[in-house]
């Protein structure tokens, strides 16, 4: 078997058709020795800033010394990115000799295993074979039938901020999306919220309480933003001060205040984590595809925001970033999601809208997106292509700072998973990173 082989093995079977549970992925996990038996996570659940909180958390654990392993979904690059251990992404090769040795149990069961279900297992197999000290454990989606939510007792579980999402498979109201989200809390293991919408907050410290969970909402009145650029973001938060934060989203430092708050509730629990790890994390973390600059002059950035409640806080860092400015909008959204509400957020700031659709039954078409748009007295072109359209909005507005955003135009060709948002490589490899020169990329 060589890498595409696996990973043509992965996505052989789809999420849909299944029902979610756990049973296959307890199954599966037993057939293989239990892995995840051997291993201590932070689990993280949330609508928005869940996978930025975990890179943090990543990040943090690993300056303090620690053998970390990292779950994280979706990817932006290579499917790799989904599987670190110490910032390292697993190898090709070690992918393959997993998904080797995973394929005999997985064909075995009667009930078929989902994809995320068998990269789950994966990742606990590669963490166990590599003796992390500690995993960052992020869902997929939800929480309470989330195929991660088979490990024991975490160090830590945590929810980070809540919004209206996924409401076919978790629920029509933010009650249900909250118990959805609180069902990773087990007996004794503390929990850190985030906190700020009332009738979520009620869900979790029921559960809470019913689980003799330690419950710790973030105070963000302990936080204070200094300022922030294109380059960084500094913030004070409960003592530690003056952090300089590369992720240059507005609401990054809220998500930063999230891991230090979980940071300091594993250092109760006897984590050797020193105050000056936790900086140092913080100062050199990475997490791609999230108000990501890829380019200054003009300002070209690369953000994912696949729900209202995450445009939003997108609206708000272009706002801060970017005073008074208009924006040439490259954008997809999902057929299923709110694509009204979302449109309306993004219209004020826009000069002009180029749209494409991923290949995914997701996606809506790249004509009904634009025409949504011209309906509401924007301008919008649609484009036959994700690559047709970074070259148009690239193209477009010569001076104007460029937006690529929304879950669908981070699809990967192919994806079938709804458990996730699946980014696509065609994408992300036409885009210049930081720091790299835009010519011939475009």
């Amino acid at each position: 078997m060589n890498y595409e082989e696996a990973m043509q093995y992965i996505h052989a079977v789809q999420w849909a058709g299944h029902k979610p549970g756990l049973t296959r992925t307890r199954t599966l996990l037993a057939a293989l020795g239990d892995p995840h038996k051997r291993l201590k996570f932070v689990h993280v659940a949330g609508t928005n800033g869940k996978g930025s909180t975990a890179a943090m958390l990543a990040s943090c654990l690993q300056a303090a010394g620690y053998r970390v392993g990292l779950y994280t979904s979706p990817f932006i690059n290579r499917f790799n990115e989904r599987i670190q251990v110490n910032g390292e992404q697993i190898s090709d090769e070690e992918l393959v000799r997993l998904v080797e040795t995973i394929r005999p149990a997985a064909d075995a069961m009667a009930d078929v295993p989902t994809e995320f279900e068998i990269i789950t297992a994966l990742g606990m197999l590669c963490f166990a074979e590599q003796h992390c000290d500690i995993v960052v454990l992020e869902v997929g989606l939800g929480g309470a039938l989330d195929s991660t939510n088979v490990i024991d007792p975490p160090e830590c579980a945590v929810i980070t901020a809540l919004g209206m999402d996924h409401v076919k498979e978790l629920g029509p109201t933010i009650a249900d999306i909250a118990a959805a989200k609180a069902g990773i809390l087990k007996p004794g293991s503390p929990v850190v919220s985030y906190g700020g919408v009332p009738e979520a907050d009620a869900v979790i410290a029921r559960t809470a309480a019913e689980q003799n969970a330690p419950l710790h909402v973030v105070d963000f009145s302990k936080l204070t933003v200094e300022g922030g650029d294109l380059d960084e973001v500094t913030f004070d938060f409960d003592g530690l001060n003056g952090v300089r934060l590369p992720l240059i989203g507005s609401y990054q430092p809220r998500n930063a205040a999230v891991a230090i708050t979980v940071l300091r509730v594993l250092r109760e629990k006897g984590w050797n984590i020193p105050e000056k790890a936790i900086r140092q994390g913080l100062e050199t973390v990475r997490w791609p595809g999230r108000f990501e600059l890829l380019r200054h002059t003009p300002a070209f950035l690369l953000d994912g925001s696949h729900n209202a409640h995450g445009m939003r806080a997108t609206v708000q860092s272009l706002n801060d970033r970017f005073p008074g400015q208009k924006f040439v909008f490259l954008l997809s959204i999902m057929a299923d999601k709110d694509v009204d509400e979302m449109l309306e957020l993004l219209l004020p700031l826009a000069n002009r809208f180029v749209t494409v659709a991923a290949h995914t039954p997701r996606a809506m078409p790249a004509e009904t997106l634009a025409e949504h748009i011209r309906v509401r007295g924007g301008t919008a072109e649609p484009a036959p292509s994700i690559e047709a359209g970074v070259a148009r909005a690239s193209g477009a507005g010569r001076h104007r700072p460029r937006l690529c955003v929304g879950d669908a135009v981070l699809l990967r060709r192919g994806a079938g998973s709804v458990s996730e948002d699946l980014p696509s490589q065609s994408l992300t490899r036409q885009l210049p990173r930081r720091g790299e020169p835009l010519a011939g990329r475009f």
